[in-house]
């Protein structure tokens, strides 16, 4: 098999979309060597990062189109998620307060903090009006 390949899907932003990435997600992990574990862990990140942009980024409008490319390099997986909703400030990020959280049962407000513990590197940008968060994993 190749070591490098490039794939490519826009979804509508809709949380029903979520299997559809999911899926699109692991087919092409697996085909790439990447184990079961990192694949649920990719996978989850990946499901955090767009159910942020639907929510925040465009608000459940589901006329909007989120793009989704994978690119795998030997034996690393770099996913880049964009959009053209709403901006995300990360210096405004503030690490949630995990006990807080649990001690409450409060719901929510851990994706950020899910995608940089799942993956190897994240890095978030905006390019003109497109909003593209850049997120990689090297297989183990």
């Amino acid at each position: 098999m190749d070591n490098t390949a490039t794939y490519h899907k826009a979804i509508k932003a809709a949380t029903s979309k979520l299997t559809d990435i999911r899926k699109f997600v692991a087919k092409h992990a697996r085909e790439h060597g990447f184990n079961e574990k990192q694949i649920s862990d990719i996978q989850l990140a990946v499901d955090e990062a767009c159910t942020n942009i639907i929510k925040h980024a465009y608000q459940f409008d589901q006329t909007k189109n989120i793009t989704i490319e994978l690119e795998f390099d030997g034996d690393q997986l770099s996913i880049t998620l964009t959009d053209r909703g709403a901006g995300f400030d990360p210096n405004r990020y503030q690490r949630p307060d995990l006990k807080k959280q649990i001690e409450k049962k409060k719901r929510g407000g851990m994706g950020i903090f899910l995608i940089k513990n799942l993956m190897d590197d994240v890095h978030y940008s905006t390019n003109n009006d497109e909003n593209v968060l850049r997120m990689s994993k090297i297989r183990s």
